[in-house]
């Protein structure tokens, strides 16, 4: 987001005992040996160097692609070895911390979530990106994408792919998508009133995409979960958030799993056919296609739902940015990688064969990706007027609380998860509770 443990290193046996005659000889053929193959001795700093890239298993082979020409068109400098962390954005974030915690000089290249960059730059885990290298990235990437791999004004990681959630809904039940929260869960009790398909399929489990989905709200409320100066400042657009959550949740527009859903059964449910509508990503398309072309050829797509009447929603972004370690011994050489893997053919790739948005502007005018991706200018649409979680080195504790405090959605009181919600982040920043 595959096994995520590496291979430890052969040790060298030691030698049973000798005489100090045989011992020398071997010493002297040893360095020989070395002499001859420096490249296998790792210590002469000729022959390619190894680079290891901790990355989620991206299924389709592009992260592979690149990373093989990518070797090939250095010219003999470095071999990128890919090394697959789990599936889970939480346990990725485990192993990764474990081995920067204890300086693992290993990493060099690492694949971050969105809403790592705080907590990784506040621990000196990351060497600052280059000035050029930042400046160039400012100049040809989206606003959003930009943010989330920046911490206290300073780009901390390089964005390679992006995501964010769109409105899906089938034509042939809804003629016209709905605009706002409050008109789908309208429409979805008129549905299900007339006895047709009727569910609305969001992330309800408690999990991120509980966050996710409550923060995309508050943003499109016009307010935030923290400020810039990790300060909680919830408030009207909270309860306006709560709200609409606990509202379709007591709907008929409701999926009973509501509860335990996240973007992957959404997905089969609403290709089931027993959904009118789904907030999901992007990937959803291409699935629906090859899981059910009946459904698939009544699927439109539409801005995420307005909260606010008249006010452009700001949706929750995701996906990861490229770290280099502070503690890589090649960073120079690290550099010169990440530029290559976020070359445009590269992230295109990614897009077209992964179903991962890219980040550069330049991509949602390539014919081939409108082609692969119709609604490509409505997610570069929401990647220029984002939303973005809390950047907070405690997100980790943050997304925790929040998920807490609103599951089941069933049971939130709008009345009281302000402060209640308050109490609970506010611990989470101080680390006095137990999450």
């Amino acid at each position: 987001m595959g096994g995520e443990e590496v291979t430890d290193r052969e040790r060298e046996q030691r030698p049973g005992p000798r005489t100090r005659t045989r011992k020398r000889v071997a010493a002297l053929l040893a360095t020989a040996a070395c002499t001859a193959l420096l490249s296998a001795c790792g210590s002469s700093g000729k022959g390619p160097v190894t680079l290891n890239w901790y990355v989620f298993p991206e299924p389709s082979g592009s992260f592979q692609a690149a990373a093989t020409e990518c070797s090939n068109n250095s010219h003999g400098a470095y071999n990128i070895k890919i090394n697959f962390l789990s599936t889970s954005s939480d346990q990725q974030r485990v192993s990764l911390v474990r081995r920067l915690a204890a300086s693992d000089s290993s990493i060099d290249i690492l694949a971050m979530d969105v809403d790592w960059t705080a907590e990784f730059a506040t621990a000196k885990w990351l060497k600052p990106v280059p000035a050029n290298l930042a400046a160039q990235i400012k100049s040809t990437d989206l606003a959003g994408p930009v943010q989330t791999a920046t911490w206290h004004n300073r780009l901390w990681a390089v964005p390679i792919n992006s995501n964010t959630e769109l409105l899906w809904y089938r034509k042939d039940l809804v003629p016209n998508p709905p605009t706002t929260w409050a008109q789908m869960i309208a429409d979805a009790n008129h549905l299900a009133a007339e006895g047709k398909p009727s569910y609305i399929e969001e992330q309800g489990a408690q999990y991120e995409g509980l966050t996710v989905w409550f923060n995309s709200l508050v943003d499109s409320a016009g307010g935030q979960i923290l400020s810039p100066s990790n300060q909680v400042v919830l408030g009207r657009p909270a309860v306006i958030a709560a709200s609409i959550m606990r509202q379709l949740a007591t709907s008929k527009g409701a999926d009973p799993s509501l509860n335990v859903s996240q973007e992957g059964p959404g997905q089969v449910a609403f290709q089931n056919g027993t959904a009118a509508f789904m907030i999901n990503y992007p990937f959803v398309w291409s699935a629906t296609q090859a899981g059910n072309p009946k459904v698939f050829k009544d699927m439109g797509y539409a801005p995420f739902p307005g909260v606010v009447p008249g006010v452009t929603p700001r949706v929750s972004i995701g996906g990861y940015n490229l770290g280099i370690s502070a503690f890589s011994k090649h960073p120079d050489l690290a550099f010169q990688a990440v530029q290559c893997l976020i070359q445009p053919s590269n992230q295109s790739r990614n897009a077209i064969k992964g179903g991962l948005a890219p980040v550069a502007a330049s991509i949602y005018d390539q014919p081939a990706f409108g082609k692969a991706y119709p609604f490509h200018q409505l997610i570069k649409q929401q990647l220029q007027n984002y939303g973005i979680r809390p950047q907070t080195p405690a997100y980790a504790d943050v997304t925790l609380a929040i998920q807490k405090a609103l599951s089941p959605t069933s049971n939130i009181n709008p009345s009281t998860v302000v402060s209640s919600l308050t109490n609970k982040i506010k611990l989470s920043l101080s680390s006095s509770a137990l999450l």
